[in-house]
């Protein structure tokens, strides 16, 4: 079954790709601590927003649906968003020549490939069996992305690594005001 380009699972692989792409980037900018400490900006930017885009949107309506192991998948997918979280939290202020930034560049890397697999092997096929307006879905993803992406501004520069805490309540608020 062919999918719209509103399609929540078609705008959550694309963050996907988008992170795999700047985790390449910072590799290949090695020695570069500026152009680094952008892109390890950017990483974490990216990421911070995806989770909360589907801790807030998707998790529950796919916990409210399932049983079981694919209820445990939901679980263990919002366990891994918060050590994905602490990761970024702990490079966040950081000058990227420190060592321990590329070190925790590299587990970031290996814990959203990791997450990433189980999401659109195990977890994004089940969607489709659910009863899940896709499309819709896919909608309120792009509008909190546009919302969280204004939050954030233009804060992705400088020599140390900037990450904006994003959250949806803060946009929701707005929205109601």
């Amino acid at each position: 079954m062919a999918r719209s380009h509103n399609n929540a699972i078609v705008l959550l692989e694309a963050d996907h790709r988008e992170v795999e792409q700047l985790f390449k980037k910072f590799e290949e900018a090695e020695g570069k601590s500026t152009q680094q400490a952008a892109l390890a900006s950017q990483i974490g930017q990216a990421l911070s927003i995806h989770a909360e885009l589907e801790e807030v949107l998707l998790y529950p309506r796919v916990f409210s649906l399932t049983k079981g192991e694919e209820r445990d998948q939901v679980c263990e997918a919002t366990v891994e968003h918060g050590t994905l979280r602490g990761l970024i939290a702990d490079m966040n202020g950081k000058d990227p020549s420190d060592p321990m930034v590329k070190a925790r560049v590299i587990v970031l890397k290996e814990y959203v490939q990791h997450h990433v697999r189980e999401e659109e092997n195990e977890l994004f096929p089940q969607l489709e069996t659910l009863e899940l307006d896709l499309d819709a879905l896919g909608e309120e993803i792009a509008t909190m992305k546009r919302e969280l992406l204004e939050q954030v501004g233009s804060q992705r520069s400088g020599k140390t690594i900037q990450v904006v805490e994003v959250s949806a309540s803060d946009t929701r608020q707005r929205r109601v005001a």
